[in-house]
């Protein structure tokens, strides 16, 4: 990679994170404010960065654009929409939508809580160690893939996570697997909320609500899940299979 791509995709990552006056981009860069003002007019000439009115950096439009049409290429991301705002809606906290993707949590998506509650993740990255995301995307990685760990064990046992108390993060969060074919985790699908209202057992009691909703986007998503909470409380069930509960009554029925 050439020096000047290198430095302006660093520089473009670093206004990711907050708007950066002249003095503070050439400072993360290592280079003469010349240099780093030529690496911001470029940049805000394709759109990629835009100056405010107090003369610092920021993201350009541009990037939020490919960001939206990359997004768009996670299938998972449009099955799972319509269900993920039936869930916000029954619950009022906030819905997201992750995906495993090299090696790190990358938020596809939300339904937000009450205004103000939490920032946007949507396109942001979270490392997978310590949070119930992450966790229940590790535990759903093939066995060759997936880490010998007691915890994540109990996570593929019970069907869902809760936040780590060894790592405290400022939300409370409840996460559950979206299957594929043949089972495999594609997605996690999460309830969280400021830990500053709500507390864990709060928001624990909406578990089968997001069992249900992860197991009837996995159903829509093509997967063949075990239908623990989503026959009962959604009516979803996978094409072709009689229901455990309408076994029962049937056989009920014959008694």
């Amino acid at each position: 990679m050439s020096q000047s791509v290198d430095r302006a995709l660093t520089l473009l990552d670093a206004l990711g994170d907050a708007p950066l006056s002249l003095e503070q981009a050439a400072s993360s860069l290592g280079v003469h404010k010349s240099t780093a003002l030529r690496l911001l007019r470029t940049l805000e000439e394709h759109g990629f960065a835009r100056r405010q009115p107090d003369l610092r950096y920021r993201i350009g439009g541009r990037v939020l654009s490919l960001a939206h049409r990359a997004l768009e290429d996670f299938d998972v991301r449009q099955v799972a929409a319509p269900y993920l705002a039936a869930l916000n809606a029954r619950c009022g906290y906030t819905v997201r939508l992750a995906v495993l993707h090299d090696g790190e949590v990358l938020y596809l998506d939300e339904v937000a809580g009450p205004p103000g509650a939490e920032p946007s993740r949507i396109g942001r990255r979270a490392p997978v160690d310590g949070t119930a995301v992450g966790r229940v995307l590790l535990a759903g990685l093939s066995a060759d893939d997936a880490r010998a760990e007691p915890e994540l064990a109990a996570v593929r046992r019970r069907g869902w996570a809760a936040e780590s108390r060894e790592h405290r993060e400022p939300v409370t969060c409840v996460a559950a697997p979206v299957a594929g074919s043949g089972g495999r985790t594609v997605a996690a699908c999460a309830l969280s909320a400021p830990a500053s209202e709500v507390p864990p057992a709060e928001l624990a009691r909406m578990v089968p609500e997001l069992l249900c909703t992860a197991e009837a986007i996995s159903l829509a998503y093509g997967g063949s899940p075990t239908p623990r909470w989503c026959e009962n409380r959604c009516g979803a069930r996978p094409a072709g299979h009689a229901s455990r509960t309408s076994g029962r009554a049937s056989a009920a029925r014959r008694r």
